[in-house]
């Protein structure tokens, strides 16, 4: 495995850029190894250690799983698996020959500059599956779209997530979440939630399950197109009428209605937004 670190020194600001670059299995120092999985592990260490930071990872095909852990540097394991799933195997080179590239490297791209780690791809129709580590005050910005769930587990921060044919699923989490799927259940659960944040939750084809702390302040928006809302928290509903939309067009005009679900827990806060179309949605109180 090589590891090539760039530092940049920028001119005004005078602050340092780290780049590392994962190859993988594909150097010719490891051809006498045999087959090897493409999997790799890097440490990346920080700017300003203890103080808050962000994770961003953009993934095409492949499953992102951050954790939230007492260390003050990112770890990052990768894993480049193939299209059917499994995992990635080298060819064994012929008798007399010795191999001096592989297909089953890790191009995978790893930045950091003041606090904010940036993981990225050259591959991307290439899985790739990445567990990575993050001390527990950090911010994430998550995305994947195919062959892969989400899932974050004590960190805190504002956390931007979304997936496609994926599920995902918050545990243990704090600050503040926009989530949002189209085909994969939902979950989340928060220790504790930044005062005054609004929050959004969504999916297409599974259900929306979040469990707040008791003394959440929210102003509650719930929309299940074929399913239902439940709660254990004691909304106050708001239930006048559903508010009627017009919109006008080539002398024609439309009307629609707005058949959400609004209410207030402890009093009304921030907008919490929760929607499905094909599933149930669930809000519950921490126990």
């Amino acid at each position: 495995m090589n590891h090539f670190l760039r530092f940049s020194l920028a001119p005004v600001a005078r602050q340092a850029t780290l780049v590392l670059a994962l190859l993988g299995s594909g150097l010719p120092g490891r051809a006498q190894d045999g087959p090897k999985e493409s999997k790799e592990s890097l440490t990346v260490p920080l700017s300003a250690p203890g103080k808050p930071g962000k994770l961003e990872v953009g993934l095409i095909f492949g499953f992102i799983h951050v954790t939230g852990y007492n260390g003050k540097e990112v770890v990052v394991d990768a894993a480049f698996r193939n299209k059917q799933g499994g995992r990635r195997a080298e060819t064994p080179a012929p008798n007399g020959m010795k191999r001096l590239s592989s297909a089953g490297g890790l191009n995978l791209t790893v930045e950091e500059k003041n606090n904010h780690v940036e993981v990225s791809t050259e591959m991307p129709t290439q899985p790739v599956d990445l567990t990575i580590r993050v001390p527990r005050n950090f911010s994430l910005q998550l995305t994947t779209v195919n062959n892969g769930d989400i899932t974050v587990d004590n960190v805190s921060g504002e956390l931007e997530i979304s997936n496609v044919n994926g599920a995902i699923q918050l545990t243990d989490v704090s600050g503040s979440a926009v989530a949002n799927t189209v085909n994969g259940n939902l979950t989340a659960n928060f220790k504790s939630v930044t005062n005054g944040t609004p929050m959004a939750f969504s999916t297409l084809n599974g259900k929306v399950d979040v469990t707040f702390p008791g003394n959440l302040k929210a102003a509650l928006k719930m929309k299940s197109e074929r399913g239902e809302v439940f709660s254990d928290f004691d909304v106050a509903v708001d239930k006048t009428a559903g508010k009627v939309t017009r919109t006008s067009q080539n002398g024609f005009t439309r009307l629609s209605t707005d058949d959400w679900t609004y209410g207030k827990v402890n009093g009304g806060g921030a907008e919490v937004m929760m929607k499905t179309m094909n599933g149930n949605i669930y809000l519950r109180k921490a126990k």
